[in-house]
């Protein structure tokens, strides 16, 4: 966005925080950040705010906002389907159009009353390897003829350190019984946050290839994956690629979690699935002996992961809508500002 001329108040990587204890201790500096954007919404006067994600953020940004009486597109829809539903209420007051990625979101909210609209999930229609095996393998001296594991701990500095015990630990009890090359596909730009010793403290690097800004290819050309509960395990299913998926948080606010999250699944993969298609191994259950039972019996089981990859091409055709989600998005915004000019 910045290249296209957005010029940022507020970069939002230092909003990026996971949990609900761990926000904590962040509270006076993003309560700074907030406090800034009020600032620039008071003297920039904006005629329209379009609001993405972030909903502990923006749905205060939203009613502030609208008190401002400056109008409020917001895409991504919260996920007030599986806890807080009392959010839906102030949603239903501040929030112009809602722009949902999900088929079941945009239901769920009119039926309460809020202005959502399915436009579909932009990766659907854009994910994919930039490079085919061959040569992806060549570029990273891998033997082809090998099983390729990708590991995908997070994009966070926090969730990856949590993540990464159990990891490294899988490693060795998967290669006792299956010949498989690991990677761990890192987010572009993290080694120049975290340092160049981050994964060099954390992981056996003679095991472990770390590849930095090409999650696409390494998920694509990889016959299993580890990954991290988030938008990781949707790029994994788009692509097809069979996965086991997991997560980590502190102990207060997994015990916080447990009592506010209604869902079957914490997997977005399952819930749209509405099985238990991926193994979920969740906090205490994370454990470097878990993550490669469950990695043995996929790799080890062709039918499983024909099984798995057949349910996840029946995701992605859900996911993908005829027209471009974006310019769909693009194409309401500027609906919506006319609309609002004629009022």
């Amino acid at each position: 966005m910045q290249q296209m001329g957005v010029r940022p108040v507020v970069d939002s990587r230092s909003l990026a925080v996971v949990g609900l204890v761990e926000v904590v201790r962040h509270l006076p500096r993003i309560y700074g950040l907030y406090r800034k954007l009020l600032a620039s919404v008071a003297s920039e006067k904006p005629a329209l705010a379009i609001l993405t994600d972030s909903s502990g953020l923006h749905l205060r940004m939203a009613a502030r906002l609208h008190k401002a009486g400056v109008p409020v597109v917001y895409l991504v829809a919260p996920q007030a389907w599986a806890w807080r539903q009392g959010r839906v209420k102030q949603m239903r007051k501040t929030i112009g159009k809602l722009l949902c990625l999900f088929p079941f979101e945009e239901p769920f909210y009119r039926e309460r009353g809020v202005d959502a609209v399915y436009i579909g999930h932009p990766l659907a229609r854009r994910i994919g390897p930039t490079v085919d095996k061959a040569s992806f393998c060549r570029r990273h001296q891998l033997d082809p003829t090998r099983p390729i594991i990708a590991l995908c701990p997070g994009s966070r500095l926090g969730e990856i350190a949590r993540h990464l015990p159990a990891l490294s630990d899988s490693v060795p009890r998967i290669a006792a019984r299956v010949p498989a090359q690991f990677i761990l596909a890192s987010p572009l730009g993290f080694l120049e946050r975290a340092g160049s010793e981050f994964f060099r403290e954390r992981i056996p690097l003679e095991a472990i290839q770390v590849i930095e800004g090409e999650t696409w290819d390494v998920l694509a050309h990889a016959d299993l994956a580890l990954a991290a509960s988030g938008t990781v395990t949707m790029e994994a299913a788009l692509l097809g690629t069979p996965l086991v998926t997991y997560y980590r948080v502190t102990g207060a606010s997994w015990l916080i979690g447990k009592m506010l999250v209604r869902v079957p699944h914490y997997s977005m993969v399952n819930l749209l699935a509405g099985r238990r298609l991926v193994p979920e191994l969740m906090q205490n259950e994370m454990t470097g002996k878990q993550l490669s039972e469950q990695a043995i019996r996929l790799l080890t089981s062709e039918a499983e992961r024909a099984r798995m990859r057949e349910a996840m091409a029946e995701i992605r055709a859900r996911l993908t809508s005829e027209a471009d989600p974006m310019e769909r998005a693009a194409q309401i915004v500027r609906e919506f500002i006319d609309e609002d000019h004629k009022r």
